[in-house]
C-alpha cells in the first residue's frame, strides 16, 4: 500500500495552479496511466484540489487491474469522486457522458526489452493513443493531453547542452530500443491529426527525467537505485562511468507543470517537462549522498574514455516558462530528501 502524498507537495500543486481550475468545475476528467508514476500524482492532485477548492468535478480512471488500484490507493478509492473503469487502454469499452477533459498517460517505459515485448509496447502506444482520441473526440473533450517523452528527440548531440522543442532529431528506426521513442513520436502525430480534423485541442508534454514519491527504487532509474542504497546504508554503485549527464524535475513540479500545459497550453505545440538543470551521474550520487548519508562511499566501476563524448538528456525549457510561466520550483537535494521521507526515511540515524 502505498502511503498518501504529503500535505506539502500536494498544496505546492494547488498553489501554483489554483487559478487554472475554474473551467474543472462541475465538469468530467477521463485519466488513462492512473496507477503509474505521472498518473498517481494527477489523481492524488486533482482529488485534493477537487476536494478544497469545492469543484464538484469527477474523474474516471483507466486501469487494467482495479484490486491493484485499491490495494495500493486505498485513500483515493474511498473518494466518491473517482471511479474506476476496467480495461486496456488499446480496447476499453467508452464510458458514457461528456468528458471535457482527458489525460492520456498510459505507457510502459522500460528499457531492457526483448524484441517481443518491444513490438508489443510499439502496438500499446499506437493503438492505445489512437482509442483515447477515439473516445476523446465522441465524448465532448475540448482539452486532451498526451504525456510524451524526451526520447523522440533521439541521442542528444554532445555539444548541444540542452534540447529545445525544435530540434530536429529523432531515435535511430533500424535500432529495435527506439520503439519506445518512435511509438511516442507516432502518438503525437495522430494529436496533430486529431486537433487539424476536429475542435479537439491536444497538449503535448515531452516528459524526461523525474524523482519523487511513487518512484521504483528498484527499478531502471539511476535515482531511485541510489536513494534505495543510501537509505540501506550501503555503498552508492555507478555500473558506467559516471559521466553522463541528466537532470531531474521533483514529482509535484511535474503535476503543476501537466496540469497547466492541460489547461493552458497552446493545441498541437510540444512542452518540454524536466529541469534544466545539469548534472552527471557522479554528481548525482554526490547529491543523494549528502542529502541523506554523508558517511557512505561512492564506487564508480568504469574509468572514463578520454575524449568520449559525454551523454546528455536534459531540456530545454524556455518555452515552458515563457508561455506559461512554469519554473522549477523544488531544488535537486530537498527532492531527493522528499522522495526519501515517503519511502520510510527516517535521518541519518536510521539503519
Amino acid at each position: 500500500m502505498a502511503k498518501p502524498l504529503s500535505a506539502e507537495d500536494l498544496n505546492l500543486i494547488l498553489s501554483c495552479t489554483r487559478n487554472l481550475w475554474t473551467e474543472m468545475r462541475g465538469e468530467q476528467i477521463f485519466i488513462t496511466g492512473g496507477t503509474g508514476f505521472f498518473g498517481s500524482w494527477l489523481v492524488e492532485s486533482f482529488s485534493h484540489i477537487n476536494r478544497v477548492e469545492g469543484l464538484g468535478a469527477r474523474a474516471t480512471i483507466l486501469t487494467r487491474n482495479p484490486a491493484t488500484f485499491l490495494e495500493k490507493s486505498p485513500h483515493l478509492a474511498s473518494d466518491s469522486s473517482i471511479s474506476l473503469l476496467t480495461g486496456d487502454v488499446r480496447d476499453f469499452a467508452f464510458p458514457q457522458g461528456h468528458f471535457k477533459f482527458v489525460i492520456h498517460a498510459a505507457t510502459e517505459s522500460v528499457t531492457r526489452m526483448t524484441p517481443l515485448r518491444r513490438i508489443e509496447m510499439l502496438g500499446t502506444i499506437l493503438r492505445g493513443t489512437e482509442r483515447v482520441l477515439d473516445f476523446a473526440s465522441t465524448h465532448g473533450t475540448s482539452k486532451f493531453l498526451l504525456t510524451s517523452s524526451g526520447a523522440i528527440y533521439g541521442s542528444q548531440p554532445s555539444d548541444l547542452m540542452r534540447i529545445p522543442e525544435d530540434f530536429n532529431g529523432a531515435p535511430n528506426v533500424l535500432d529495435s530500443a527506439s520503439a519506445y521513442g518512435e511509438g511516442k513520436r507516432v502518438a503525437e502525430h495522430l494529436c496533430a491529426l486529431y486537433a487539424a480534423e476536429s475542435n479537439l485541442e491536444c497538449k503535448i508534454a515531452r516528459c524526461f527525467a523525474f524523482v519523487g514519491p511513487h518512484l521504483a527504487l528498484d527499478a531502471h532509474f539511476a535515482i531511485g537505485n541510489f536513494i534505495r542504497d543510501a537509505m540501506q546504508n550501503r555503498p552508492i554503485r555507478i555500473q558506467g562511468d559516471g559521466t553522463p549527464i541528466r537532470s531531474y524535475l521533483y514529482a509535484a513540479d511535474l503535476a503543476q507543470w501537466l496540469w497547466s500545459i492541460l489547461f493552458r497550453g497552446v493545441s498541437a505545440r510540444a512542452y518540454n517537462v524536466g529541469s534544466d538543470q545539469s548534472v552527471s551521474i557522479f554528481e548525482l550520487a554526490q547529491q543523494v549522498v549528502a542529502a541523506l548519508r554523508p558517511e557512505i562511499q561512492i564506487e564508480v566501476m568504469r574509468k572514463a574514455t578520454p575524449d568520449a563524448p559525454i551523454l546528455r538528456y536534459v531540456p530545454e525549457t524556455i518555452r515552458a516558462l515563457e508561455e506559461l510561466g512554469l519554473k522549477q520550483q523544488i531544488d535537486l537535494r530537498e527532492a531527493i530528501l522528499r522522495t526519501a521521507v515517503w519511502h520510510g526515511y527516517q535521518g541519518k540515524s536510521a539503519s
